[in-house]
Protein backbone atom coordinates (compact mmCIF):
# COMPACT_ATOMS: atom_id res chain seq x y z
CA UNK A 1 0.00 0.00 0.00
CA UNK A 2 3.05 2.40 0.51
CA UNK A 3 4.84 1.97 -2.06
CA UNK A 4 4.06 5.14 -3.47
CA UNK A 5 5.17 6.73 -0.42
CA UNK A 6 8.13 4.38 -0.45
CA UNK A 7 9.55 5.81 -3.99
CA UNK A 8 8.63 9.26 -3.40
CA UNK A 9 10.02 9.47 -0.06
CA UNK A 10 13.17 7.80 -0.60
CA UNK A 11 13.61 9.23 -4.02
CA UNK A 12 13.37 12.75 -2.65
CA UNK A 13 15.77 11.87 0.06
CA UNK A 14 18.59 10.32 -2.57
CA UNK A 15 18.11 13.02 -5.24
CA UNK A 16 19.02 15.30 -2.38
CA UNK A 17 21.82 13.59 -1.22
CA UNK A 18 23.24 13.45 -4.91
CA UNK A 19 22.47 17.10 -5.73
CA UNK A 20 24.62 18.22 -2.50
CA UNK A 21 27.54 15.58 -3.33
CA UNK A 22 28.03 17.08 -6.51
CA UNK A 23 27.95 20.29 -5.63
CA UNK A 24 30.60 19.83 -3.27
CA UNK A 25 32.22 17.82 -5.80
CA UNK A 26 32.03 20.54 -8.56
CA UNK A 27 32.86 23.50 -6.43
CA UNK A 28 35.24 21.54 -4.32
CA UNK A 29 33.96 22.48 -1.05
CA UNK A 30 33.42 20.16 1.98
CA UNK A 31 29.61 19.29 2.97
CA UNK A 32 28.88 20.77 6.39
CA UNK A 33 26.97 18.59 9.17
CA UNK A 34 25.09 21.58 10.38
CA UNK A 35 23.52 22.03 14.01
CA UNK A 36 25.42 19.20 15.09
CA UNK A 37 25.12 19.41 18.72
CA UNK A 38 24.55 16.11 19.54
CA UNK A 39 27.52 15.03 17.74
CA UNK A 40 28.84 13.60 14.33
CA UNK A 41 25.87 11.86 12.32
CA UNK A 42 27.13 8.46 12.68
CA UNK A 43 25.82 8.98 16.57
CA UNK A 44 22.87 11.57 15.98
CA UNK A 45 20.30 9.26 14.29
CA UNK A 46 20.86 6.91 16.55
CA UNK A 47 20.02 9.30 19.12
CA UNK A 48 17.38 10.74 17.51
CA UNK A 49 16.12 7.15 16.66
CA UNK A 50 16.19 6.64 20.39
CA UNK A 51 14.92 9.69 21.67
CA UNK A 52 11.36 9.22 19.47
CA UNK A 53 11.17 5.60 21.03
CA UNK A 54 11.97 6.80 24.79
CA UNK A 55 9.65 10.05 24.16
CA UNK A 56 6.72 7.85 23.70
CA UNK A 57 7.41 5.03 25.87
CA UNK A 58 8.74 6.58 28.76
CA UNK A 59 5.99 9.04 29.51
CA UNK A 60 3.39 6.81 28.92
CA UNK A 61 5.09 4.47 31.39
CA UNK A 62 5.66 6.75 34.71
CA UNK A 63 1.28 8.09 33.76
CA UNK A 64 -0.36 4.70 33.42
CA UNK A 65 1.50 2.71 36.22
CA UNK A 66 1.03 5.94 38.83
CA UNK A 67 4.76 6.10 39.67
CA UNK A 68 4.64 2.67 41.03
CA UNK A 69 7.54 0.66 39.44
CA UNK A 70 6.51 -2.62 39.70
CA UNK A 71 4.47 -1.74 36.96
CA UNK A 72 7.28 -0.30 34.29
CA UNK A 73 8.01 -2.94 33.01
CA UNK A 74 4.25 -4.60 31.95
CA UNK A 75 2.80 -0.91 31.16
CA UNK A 76 6.49 -0.44 28.46
CA UNK A 77 6.26 -4.12 27.18
CA UNK A 78 2.39 -3.63 26.47
CA UNK A 79 2.82 -0.11 24.22
CA UNK A 80 5.88 -1.61 22.52
CA UNK A 81 3.37 -4.81 21.38
CA UNK A 82 0.66 -2.72 20.58
CA UNK A 83 2.46 0.43 19.25
CA UNK A 84 5.99 -0.43 17.95
CA UNK A 85 4.58 -2.73 15.21
CA UNK A 86 7.22 -3.89 12.33
CA UNK A 87 5.30 -1.02 10.24
CA UNK A 88 5.63 1.66 13.22
CA UNK A 89 9.57 0.65 13.39
CA UNK A 90 9.50 1.21 9.42
CA UNK A 91 7.63 4.92 9.58
CA UNK A 92 10.23 5.76 12.26
CA UNK A 93 13.21 4.86 10.97
CA UNK A 94 12.74 5.65 7.43
CA UNK A 95 10.87 8.91 7.85
CA UNK A 96 13.87 10.11 10.23
CA UNK A 97 16.71 9.22 7.97
CA UNK A 98 14.89 10.71 4.56
CA UNK A 99 13.83 13.50 6.33
CA UNK A 100 17.24 13.98 7.70
CA UNK A 101 18.95 13.52 4.47
CA UNK A 102 17.00 15.91 2.93
CA UNK A 103 17.45 18.75 5.26
CA UNK A 104 21.38 18.60 5.40
CA UNK A 105 21.29 18.63 1.63
CA UNK A 106 18.89 21.26 1.66
CA UNK A 107 21.28 23.15 4.47
CA UNK A 108 24.67 22.78 2.23
CA UNK A 109 22.80 23.45 -1.35
CA UNK A 110 21.27 26.69 0.25
CA UNK A 111 24.70 27.38 1.63
CA UNK A 112 26.40 26.80 -1.98
CA UNK A 113 24.11 28.69 -3.36
CA UNK A 114 26.26 32.16 -4.26
CA UNK A 115 29.27 30.30 -5.83
CA UNK A 116 26.66 28.12 -7.79
CA UNK A 117 24.48 31.36 -9.00
CA UNK A 118 26.85 34.15 -8.38
CA UNK A 119 25.69 37.77 -7.78
CA UNK A 120 22.58 38.50 -9.91
CA UNK A 121 19.57 38.77 -7.44
CA UNK A 122 16.25 39.96 -7.84
CA UNK A 123 15.68 41.79 -4.88
CA UNK A 124 14.70 45.06 -6.62
CA UNK A 125 12.02 43.33 -8.61
CA UNK A 126 10.72 41.74 -5.91
CA UNK A 127 10.66 45.05 -3.86
CA UNK A 128 8.98 46.79 -6.48
CA UNK A 129 6.37 43.95 -6.82
CA UNK A 130 5.91 44.76 -2.77
CA UNK A 131 5.30 48.82 -3.54
CA UNK A 132 2.90 47.65 -6.06
CA UNK A 133 0.54 45.66 -3.54
CA UNK A 134 0.81 47.86 -0.87
CA UNK A 135 -0.32 50.62 -3.05
CA UNK A 136 3.66 52.23 -2.91
CA UNK A 137 4.32 51.99 0.38
CA UNK A 138 6.60 49.27 2.40
CA UNK A 139 5.09 46.29 4.03
CA UNK A 140 7.26 46.89 6.69
CA UNK A 141 6.00 49.87 7.29
CA UNK A 142 2.28 49.43 7.00
CA UNK A 143 2.60 46.71 9.74
CA UNK A 144 5.15 48.79 11.82
CA UNK A 145 3.10 51.41 12.19
CA UNK A 146 0.01 48.95 12.78
CA UNK A 147 1.53 46.88 15.31
CA UNK A 148 4.56 49.47 16.94
CA UNK A 149 8.44 48.23 16.84
CA UNK A 150 8.69 47.03 20.73
CA UNK A 151 6.10 44.72 22.14
CA UNK A 152 4.91 43.60 18.90
CA UNK A 153 8.72 43.54 18.11
CA UNK A 154 9.13 40.64 20.79
CA UNK A 155 5.68 38.90 20.58
CA UNK A 156 6.52 38.01 16.54
CA UNK A 157 10.12 37.57 17.38
CA UNK A 158 9.27 34.37 19.75
CA UNK A 159 7.15 33.50 17.16
CA UNK A 160 9.28 33.34 14.57
CA UNK A 161 12.30 31.46 16.35
CA UNK A 162 9.12 28.85 17.43
CA UNK A 163 9.58 27.28 14.06
CA UNK A 164 13.08 26.17 15.21
CA UNK A 165 12.05 23.67 17.41
CA UNK A 166 8.21 23.25 15.84
CA UNK A 167 10.29 21.30 12.70
CA UNK A 168 11.76 18.23 14.32
CA UNK A 169 8.86 18.47 16.95
CA UNK A 170 6.43 18.09 14.46
CA UNK A 171 8.41 15.21 12.61
CA UNK A 172 8.34 13.19 15.57
CA UNK A 173 4.58 13.38 16.67
CA UNK A 174 3.65 12.32 13.40
CA UNK A 175 6.02 9.27 13.08
CA UNK A 176 5.42 8.28 16.37
CA UNK A 177 1.74 9.33 17.48
CA UNK A 178 -0.18 9.78 14.17
CA UNK A 179 -3.23 7.28 14.71
CA UNK A 180 -3.40 5.65 11.29
CA UNK A 181 0.17 5.01 9.58
CA UNK A 182 -0.42 6.57 6.51
CA UNK A 183 -0.86 10.08 8.09
CA UNK A 184 2.75 9.36 9.32
CA UNK A 185 3.81 8.75 5.45
CA UNK A 186 1.87 11.26 4.75
CA UNK A 187 3.80 14.28 6.88
CA UNK A 188 7.02 12.96 6.38
CA UNK A 189 6.57 12.71 2.96
CA UNK A 190 4.80 16.19 2.37
CA UNK A 191 7.87 17.16 4.12
CA UNK A 192 10.61 16.44 2.45
CA UNK A 193 9.02 17.65 -0.88
CA UNK A 194 8.55 20.74 0.41
CA UNK A 195 12.54 21.06 1.52
CA UNK A 196 13.10 20.16 -1.91
CA UNK A 197 10.92 22.45 -3.80
CA UNK A 198 11.99 25.28 -1.18
CA UNK A 199 15.37 24.10 -2.07
CA UNK A 200 14.78 24.65 -6.28
CA UNK A 201 12.94 28.28 -5.49
CA UNK A 202 15.99 29.53 -4.17
CA UNK A 203 17.56 28.57 -7.53
CA UNK A 204 15.28 29.75 -9.04
CA UNK A 205 15.13 33.18 -8.28
CA UNK A 206 17.60 33.80 -5.61
CA UNK A 207 17.87 36.75 -3.39
CA UNK A 208 18.57 37.88 0.10
CA UNK A 209 15.43 39.41 1.32
CA UNK A 210 14.18 42.70 2.00
CA UNK A 211 15.88 43.12 5.74
CA UNK A 212 19.38 42.53 4.12
CA UNK A 213 18.63 44.25 0.60
CA UNK A 214 17.00 47.10 2.55
CA UNK A 215 17.97 47.11 5.71
CA UNK A 216 17.00 50.74 6.94
CA UNK A 217 13.47 50.13 6.56
CA UNK A 218 14.24 47.84 9.87
CA UNK A 219 15.97 50.17 11.78
CA UNK A 220 13.66 51.13 14.43
CA UNK A 221 12.81 47.94 15.55
CA UNK A 222 13.47 46.60 19.25
CA UNK A 223 16.42 44.65 19.70
CA UNK A 224 15.00 40.93 19.93
CA UNK A 225 16.50 37.27 19.31
CA UNK A 226 15.19 37.53 15.70
CA UNK A 227 17.61 40.46 15.20
CA UNK A 228 20.34 38.68 16.40
CA UNK A 229 19.66 35.49 14.58
CA UNK A 230 19.72 37.76 11.34
CA UNK A 231 23.09 39.71 12.38
CA UNK A 232 24.46 35.73 12.51
CA UNK A 233 23.13 34.87 9.25
CA UNK A 234 25.28 38.14 7.69
CA UNK A 235 28.12 37.16 9.72
CA UNK A 236 27.50 33.63 8.41
CA UNK A 237 27.73 34.59 4.95
CA UNK A 238 30.44 37.03 5.25
CA UNK A 239 32.51 34.09 6.48
CA UNK A 240 31.26 31.47 3.82
CA UNK A 241 31.39 34.46 0.34
CA UNK A 242 34.37 36.44 1.61
CA UNK A 243 36.72 34.48 3.91
CA UNK A 244 36.05 31.13 2.45
CA UNK A 245 36.02 29.22 5.85
CA UNK A 246 35.80 25.55 5.48
CA UNK A 247 32.65 23.71 7.36
CA UNK A 248 30.31 27.28 7.45
CA UNK A 249 27.02 27.00 6.12
CA UNK A 250 25.07 30.32 5.23
CA UNK A 251 21.37 30.54 4.99
CA UNK A 252 20.79 33.50 3.40
CA UNK A 253 18.20 33.45 1.04
CA UNK A 254 14.57 34.60 0.52
CA UNK A 255 12.57 32.74 -2.27
CA UNK A 256 10.57 31.15 -1.14
CA UNK A 257 9.82 31.41 2.37
CA UNK A 258 9.86 28.13 3.96
CA UNK A 259 8.83 29.62 7.23
CA UNK A 260 4.97 30.05 5.64
CA UNK A 261 5.56 26.89 3.81
CA UNK A 262 6.18 24.04 6.57
CA UNK A 263 4.24 26.45 9.17
CA UNK A 264 0.81 25.68 6.44
CA UNK A 265 2.12 22.41 6.00
CA UNK A 266 1.92 21.79 10.04
CA UNK A 267 -1.68 23.32 9.52
CA UNK A 268 -3.10 21.53 6.60
CA UNK A 269 -1.94 18.56 8.76
CA UNK A 270 -3.43 19.13 12.07
CA UNK A 271 -6.52 20.01 10.32
CA UNK A 272 -7.26 16.89 8.35
CA UNK A 273 -5.42 14.62 10.80
CA UNK A 274 -5.76 16.08 14.01
CA UNK A 275 -9.22 15.99 15.74
CA UNK A 276 -8.99 18.72 18.30
CA UNK A 277 -10.30 22.12 17.09
CA UNK A 278 -8.31 24.03 19.95
CA UNK A 279 -5.18 22.25 18.37
CA UNK A 280 -6.60 23.67 14.81
CA UNK A 281 -7.21 26.95 15.54
CA UNK A 282 -3.55 27.30 17.60
CA UNK A 283 -1.79 25.69 14.39
CA UNK A 284 -3.75 28.24 11.80
CA UNK A 285 -2.68 31.64 14.41
CA UNK A 286 0.76 30.03 14.26
CA UNK A 287 0.87 30.54 10.92
CA UNK A 288 -0.65 33.59 10.09
CA UNK A 289 1.48 34.96 12.66
CA UNK A 290 4.55 32.97 11.23
CA UNK A 291 3.25 35.09 8.01
CA UNK A 292 3.31 38.62 9.78
CA UNK A 293 6.82 38.00 11.29
CA UNK A 294 8.17 37.47 7.71
CA UNK A 295 7.26 40.90 6.62
CA UNK A 296 7.91 42.68 10.39
CA UNK A 297 11.09 41.78 10.56
CA UNK A 298 11.76 41.29 6.38
CA UNK A 299 12.99 37.95 6.43
CA UNK A 300 10.32 38.09 3.11
CA UNK A 301 8.99 39.62 0.34
CA UNK A 302 5.24 39.60 -0.03
CA UNK A 303 6.13 37.10 -3.57
CA UNK A 304 8.50 34.61 -0.72
CA UNK A 305 5.42 33.85 1.49
CA UNK A 306 2.66 33.34 -1.65
CA UNK A 307 5.39 31.09 -3.05
CA UNK A 308 5.46 29.45 -0.01
CA UNK A 309 1.97 29.21 0.29
CA UNK A 310 2.34 27.14 -2.88
CA UNK A 311 4.85 24.79 -2.34
CA UNK A 312 2.82 23.89 0.68
CA UNK A 313 -0.23 23.14 -0.91
CA UNK A 314 1.83 21.07 -3.98
CA UNK A 315 3.48 19.36 -1.22
CA UNK A 316 0.49 18.09 1.08
CA UNK A 317 -1.72 17.10 -2.30
CA UNK A 318 1.28 15.16 -3.31
CA UNK A 319 2.11 13.73 0.04
CA UNK A 320 -1.29 12.50 0.28
CA UNK A 321 -2.13 10.97 -3.09
CA UNK A 322 1.27 8.72 -2.79
CA UNK A 323 0.45 7.73 1.17
CA UNK A 324 -3.05 6.64 0.09
CA UNK A 325 -5.73 9.44 0.80
CA UNK A 326 -8.60 10.08 -1.07
CA UNK A 327 -9.25 13.76 -0.91
CA UNK A 328 -12.88 15.03 -1.23
CA UNK A 329 -15.48 17.88 -1.26
CA UNK A 330 -13.20 19.39 -3.69
CA UNK A 331 -9.46 18.70 -1.70
CA UNK A 332 -11.45 20.13 1.67
CA UNK A 333 -11.33 17.18 3.63
CA UNK A 334 -9.83 13.51 2.69
CA UNK A 335 -9.79 9.53 4.49
CA UNK A 336 -7.00 7.13 4.60
CA UNK A 337 -7.67 4.49 2.56
CA UNK A 338 -5.86 2.28 5.13
CA UNK A 339 -5.24 1.57 8.44
CA UNK A 340 -1.73 -0.76 7.80
CA UNK A 341 -0.24 -1.40 4.32
CA UNK A 342 -2.60 -4.70 4.23
CA UNK A 343 -5.93 -3.28 5.85
CA UNK A 344 -8.57 -1.00 4.47
CA UNK A 345 -10.81 1.45 5.86
CA UNK A 346 -14.09 2.70 4.59
CA UNK A 347 -14.69 6.02 3.18
CA UNK A 348 -16.30 8.73 5.55
CA UNK A 349 -20.06 9.01 5.03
Amino acid sequence: MYRRAYALLVGTALVMGLLAIVAALVLDKRLADPDGFLGPSWLRLPLLLSGAFLADIVPRTLWLSRGRPGQWRSVARERIRDHWTRERLTLVVMGIVCFYITYVSYRNLKSFLPFIMGDKKYDYELHLVDQALMLGNEPADVLHAMLGTDVAAHFLSSIYLWFLPLVPLAVTAWLVWSRNISYGYWFVTSQVIAWTLGTLSYYMLPTLGPGFAYPWLYEDLASTPTNDLMDALFNSRVRVTLEGVEGAVQSTAGFASLHTAITLLVALMVQYTVRSRVVHWIAWVNFGLTIAATLYFGWHYIADDVAGILIALLAFYLGGIASGQKFERHGLASHPTTTTSAVPVEAKD
